[in-house]
């Protein structure tokens, strides 16, 4: 398995991960009326940090669809894996730089990180 390939895993954990920040406990607050029952009425209700990582945990899932056909588009045109598997790596860095600072509220760097991972998963279709 090639580092992009791995990568494309990471990537697809990423949004799991801050579902589960999201759900968690980590405020040492109890989850008032969490109800696994209906867990996005109750996430839907949240606010600060909780509501960011459930926002993050959606765009995380929103940013995969073209990272993954980046990924998959550059290794079938036989771009050098060595550049593709930079890319992804710096497309994994870029989104878990994204992840922490919208948990904790960086707007600006959030943005630049969503912009870089953008920008690197189109670099993927031309990296041949």
């Amino acid at each position: 398995m090639t580092i992009a390939n791995s990568c494309i895993i990471v990537a697809s954990l990423l949004p799991i991960i801050c579902a589960g920040l999201a759900k968690s406990q980590a405020s040492g607050k109890p989850r008032r009326g969490y109800d696994n029952h209906d867990p996005r009425a109750w996430l839907a209700r949240q606010g600060g940090w909780q509501a960011r990582a459930n926002a993050a945990q959606q765009n995380g899932f929103e940013a995969l669809p073209l990272f993954i056909a980046g990924v998959l588009v550059a290794q079938q045109l036989q771009a050098p894996q060595a550049r593709i598997d930079a890319l992804a790596l710096g497309f994994i860095a870029a989104r878990l730089v994204y992840c922490v600072a919208y948990l904790a509220d960086y707007a600006a760097l959030r943005s630049l990180c969503w912009l870089a991972g953008v920008v690197i998963s189109i670099a993927l279709f031309f990296s041949y």
